[in-house]
């Protein structure tokens, strides 16, 4: 088969896979306000949400996806934010609904911020990884992406990979492969938990909080109901994030992986035997990465 021929042939199983598309818009066209309206604002590229002692904000992307690279530029809450949480994550509606979360949990002046990372299979979680972050992530715009395909998820900052969850369904382990999810975002006061398991509050003086919001990306497969689940997981060339490149983390990823769960992770559900009373979830017996 001649280069021409095989170029044919795949713009042929493209047209053929509508649901197949990379979403390259900015935020007024991807997303719009949920709640908390009256401090939020979307302009172009750019989301401010703001919290203060009257209400956070919350921001939602149109479509549903299922399976891709969802990519946002975050400054987070400057100074003192403590009690306060950015969210940034995917998820399906209903009690037994999906999720992966990437959530910012704030901090007094000069301590670091603790990035929460979670997944929801079927309503249930419970699979936090805690990180701190090796820059000030108040200072300037950082990439946080979450990468989704049938055989891993993938957290990564500023390209660097700092969780893995693979696919381990065919052993009894849930996996995310048949919700939709949609992109949230929101700010919103939790410092009933969020810093130092609630010991510090939220100091309202300081307030009002705004975390910003730059440049989403969504190069991913637009959810339309249940055919999507083979479409979306499906070898068709159109569907970049199934091949091999993206199975496993390269050599070179999996050094980066491993410095930052030496050098930054704080917390390992996995690691945490009290908490399970010894009794840990099975995929914390088989590897990860």
């Amino acid at each position: 088969m001649s280069k021409f021929d095989k170029m044919l042939v795949a713009l042929i199983i493209f047209a053929l896979l509508p649901n197949i598309i990379q979403v390259d818009a900015n935020f007024s066209k991807s997303m719009h306000l949920t709640w908390g309206v009256q401090h939020a604002s979307i302009q172009g590229e750019d989301l401010h949400l703001v919290l203060d002692k009257t209400s956070g904000s919350a921001a939602r992307s149109k479509r549903s996806f299922l399976f891709g690279s969802i990519e946002m530029l975050i400054k987070l809450v400057p100074g003192n934010s403590a009690g306060t949480v950015t969210a940034y994550y995917l998820s399906s509606p209903g009690s037994q609904h999906d999720e992966i979360d990437f959530e910012f949990l704030g901090n007094s002046t000069g301590q670091p911020y603790t990035v929460h990372t979670n997944l929801y299979t079927k309503g249930k979680g419970g699979k936090e990884q805690q990180f701190y972050l090796w820059f000030d992530p108040t200072a300037d715009f950082h990439n946080y992406t979450i990468h989704w395909n049938p055989t891993e998820i993938v957290w990564y900052v500023d390209g660097v990979p700092i969780r893995v969850f693979r696919n381990q369904e065919k052993e009894g382990v849930p996996y995310p492969n048949k919700q939709g999810m949609r992109v949230y975002t929101s700010l919103w006061n939790a410092d009933n938990w969020a810093t130092r398991g609630g010991l510090v509050k939220t100091d309202w003086n300081h307030a009002p909080f705004t975390a910003r919001f730059h440049h989403f990306r969504a190069r991913a497969c637009k959810w339309v109901g249940a055919s999507s689940i083979h479409q979306c997981a499906s070898n068709a060339p159109a569907n970049w994030w199934t091949s091999p490149r993206y199975k496993k983390l390269s050599h070179t990823q999996m050094g980066q992986l491993n410095w930052v769960r030496e050098n930054y992770m704080i917390y390992d559900y996995c690691t945490d035997k009290k908490r399970f009373n010894g009794h840990m979830p099975p995929e914390c017996f088989k590897p990860q990465y």
